[in-house]
């Protein structure tokens, strides 16, 4: 990667959709915002749109959550809106559109090696291994930070690009349990610094009134 300083990554969760509080997996699937989620997208606009940083991109996943969320933010910045499909969420396979309960129940081994966080299993399906997963975000991390390399850059993502950025920037192992939190429409900031990621800020919230993070629904992983 290039110099030229401080590189800021600011990362947030798309807003709420139908699927967050019932604790169901979207993964790929293409599922909309619900009323809460577009609320909370006009929300965040709001507030980086009043904060005093520079914020020279914004970014999305391409799954529709992600740019309807980003699309107030980068309107009121008054910034083109790019796509890129490694902001993807993790694919989940044959998780994708269950809740946690039917899949412990329907696919009861494949749950409990995923809760377990084992570093090559292949979800079923077709679904991404965490380590595969892992290496997209921070694939996508460094071409995001090179791209911009001493600039704040913002990207609305999912909830385990998230995590993936959480543990680069923190050093917590990709096999570790999670004890952050991955709320919904909130800011999380990271920057790349002398070669290194480092924590900044997480799970800011300030701008809702609540936020969601649904895996606390089952179990943290």
């Amino acid at each position: 990667m290039t110099g030229g300083g401080r590189t800021t990554l600011i990362l947030v969760r798309h807003g709420v959709t139908a699927w967050n509080p019932g604790a169901r997996f979207q993964g790929q699937l293409d599922t909309p915002l619900s009323e809460d989620g577009r609320q909370q997208a006009r929300r965040l606009a709001a507030r980086l749109a009043a904060a005093p940083r520079t914020i020279a991109a914004v970014y999305t996943s391409d799954l529709q959550r992600a740019p309807d969320t980003a699309r107030p933010v980068a309107e009121a910045l008054g910034l083109p809106l790019a796509i890129d499909a490694g902001l993807r969420e993790r694919g989940y396979g044959a998780f994708e559109g269950r809740t946690f309960d039917e899949i412990e129940h329907d696919l009861a081994d494949a749950w409990r090696r995923w809760r377990e966080r084992e570093p090559d299993f292949e979800l079923p399906g077709g679904g991404e291994s965490l380590r595969r997963f892992h290496l997209r975000v921070q694939q996508t991390l460094d071409r995001l930070a090179d791209r911009h390399s001493g600039a704040t850059v913002l990207a609305v993502t999912h909830g385990g690009v998230l995590d993936s950025a959480y543990r680069i920037a923190s050093g917590l192992a990709m096999e570790a349990v999670r004890r952050h939190d991955l709320h919904n429409a909130s800011l999380n900031t990271i920057a790349l610094d002398a070669g290194a990621y480092r924590l900044i800020e997480w799970g800011d919230i300030a701008h809702l009134d609540d936020a969601v993070d649904d895996a606390t629904a089952g179990p943290r992983r």
